[in-house]
This record gives C-alpha cells, sequence and structure tokens, in this order.
C-alpha cells in the first residue's frame, strides 16, 4: 500500500471522484481521498491522499487556494457558471476595465458569502446541489471568507465578443482566497455590483497552498513514483524531531509531556523520527501535555 500525496491537475469534464477512480484503479488500492473538491468543468489542482495519508487531508482541506478563469457580463445562470441554465440578460457593453476593478477591490479583504445552491455544502444532512437538481433552495447563512487578491483584466481578443452563452464583456480574473471561497459566487457578486449579472467560465485552480500546476500531474502520469511523503501533506505545520525512545512512545499513541515531545506553542506538529519518516500528527491536551490527533505509525492511541 502507498502511502503519500499526490498532486493532480484534474481535467474538464470529470468529476472529484472520477480522480479518486482512475488513482484507485491505476495504483491498485482502495484508500484513496482527496481535500478540495473541484466541479466537473473546473481544471487544476486536486490534492490527492493514498492510505495512511488520507487521514492527513483534513489539514490540507484548508490550505489557501489560487484560481483564474473568465467572468461573462451581462449574462446571470442558474449555476453562477456556463453550465446553467440563462435567468436573466443586461447590456454591460459599456462597463469600463477600471470600473470592473474597483468594484473587485470591494469584494476582497474579509468578506461575507452565501453558499451558491450548487456547492457540496451540506444542509440538513443533504448536499446543496443534490437538492438545487430537484429545484429546490433552501436558505444558507452566509460565511465569512478571505479574498486576499481579485485583480481583474481584459480576456485576450474578448473585450467585445459574446461570452459561452450570447453575454457581454469577457474580463480575466485571478483570485487567491481562503478555502471555503466560492469563485462563481465572487463572479455573480461582481456582476450585481455593476449594475447587471454574471457568470463564471473557464475556473482553473492553479495553486493550494504550495502546490501549482506546474508541479502537478496529469491522469496519464500517475504512478508510484509521482507520490510525495505523507509529510507533505502538512505543509507550514510546525515539525518536531524526535530521539527513538519518544518515537517508539508516539508510535504507541501516548499522551506525552509538550517538553518531551520538544513541541512549542499552539501546535498541531507534525512529529518525525530521526530519519524524517512522518510518525504523527500531535495536538494540545491542555496543562503541558500533547495527544496524538492522528497517528500514521505503530498502534492507535491507547486510553
Amino acid at each position: 500500500m502507498l502511502d503519500g500525496l499526490l498532486v493532480v491537475d484534474k481535467p474538464a469534464g470529470m468529476t472529484s471522484h472520477d480522480v479518486i477512480s482512475r488513482c484507485r484503479r491505476v495504483l491498485g488500492q482502495r484508500r484513496v481521498g482527496h481535500a478540495g473538491t473541484l466541479d466537473p468543468d473546473a481544471t487544476g489542482v486536486l490534492l490527492v491522499g493514498l492510505g495512511r495519508a488520507t487521514r492527513l487531508m483534513r489539514w490540507s482541506t484548508g490550505l489557501p487556494k489560487r484560481y483564474t478563469g473568465e467572468v461573462v457580463l451581462g449574462v446571470a445562470t442558474t449555476t453562477l457558471d456556463a453550465g446553467g441554465e440563462v435567468t436573466g440578460r443586461w447590456d454591460m457593453s459599456s462597463v469600463g476595465l477600471e470600473q470592473a476593478r474597483e468594484a473587485a477591490r470591494a469584494l476582497t479583504g474579509e468578506i461575507d458569502q452565501v453558499p451558491p445552491m450548487v456547492s457540496a455544502l451540506k444542509v440538513g444532512g443533504r448536499r446543496l446541489h443534490q437538492l438545487a437538481r430537484e429545484g429546490v433552495e433552501v436558505e444558507r447563512a452566509a460565511r465569512r471568507v478571505s479574498v486576499s487578491r481579485f485583480e481583474v483584466a481584459e480576456a485576450a481578443g474578448e473585450r467585445a465578443a459574446p461570452g459561452a452563452l450570447g453575454g457581454g464583456p469577457v474580463l480575466a480574473i485571478d483570485v487567491s482566497c481562503s478555502s471555503g471561497t466560492y469563485v462563481r459566487s465572487l463572479a455573480a457578486d461582481l456582476g450585481t455590483a455593476l449594475g447587471g449579472g454574471a457568470h463564471l467560465r473557464a475556473l482553473r485552480r492553479v495553486a493550494v497552498g504550495p502546490w501549482g500546476v506546474e508541479g502537478a500531474v496529469g491522469l496519464d502520469e500517475i504512478g508510484p513514483e509521482r507520490v510525495l511523503p505523507p509529510a507533505a501533506c502538512l505543509p507550514g505545520m510546525a515539525s518536531v524531531t524526535v530521539a527513538d525512545e519518544i518515537a517508539a512512545a508516539v508510535r504507541r499513541g501516548k499522551v506525552l509531556d509538550a517538553g518531551s515531545l520538544g513541541a512549542h506553542g499552539l501546535g498541531p506538529w507534525a512529529v518525525l523520527e530521526s530519519s524524517g519518516e512522518l510518525l504523527a500528527v500531535y495536538e494540545d491536551h491542555g496543562d503541558g501535555r500533547v495527544k496524538p490527533a492522528v497517528v500514521l505509525a505503530g498502534n492507535e492511541a491507547e486510553p
């Protein structure tokens, strides 16, 4: 069984689960999971955990992300992207680039965003996109997200060209944001702020944390030699390297004194043995003690 991380460049026309199925088939193992769903029409970085590393994906899910795409002004859709039915049209041919940039700046920083009905978020135990397919719309609470960059430019050769659904001006966007941000909602909100409507197309996730598309593998390149070690699932996490005696206790999942582990700060901490192998992730347990959140090597945590 392989344990580690695959950074995959997902093509359009596949679900994230399709990618997982491909990895299972090519690598011959059942335990495969991913962090951060990509819509079928979207492309780009999908982090795939293998074997015991699937238990580390919770920390990968929260990594910041960067996207590129195109916003078609003048046409709103049911799904907020090019795959939906048209719900409204506006003449937005007079919208200027600086006007669009000013509206994008107002959507930058800490903002409250209502998840779209086509998202994978669960409400009442059911995913919103499942309800949307049944024609059901439910109230969704706004969530605080962070948009550190929302750059707008003219899409090459398309300033006055019609969009995929016969819309108006097309804008190229470059967005860096926190996990949980819906770029399609940003596109729709941009259209509203400019006095009309808009939808998103050609969405591409170009980076998740430190992992960019330039280092991602295509579906035809998936293989054991492209699997990164489990520690790659924890970029930016504080780490401690322990001696053999403490490593043995970590393998047994024992609660330890923070000092004996060498842990400082609030945690969590990636615990490595002297060879660099990831043994576990530990977290604060109070009163100067630390406990295992995930143990990769050895037995599960003891009571």
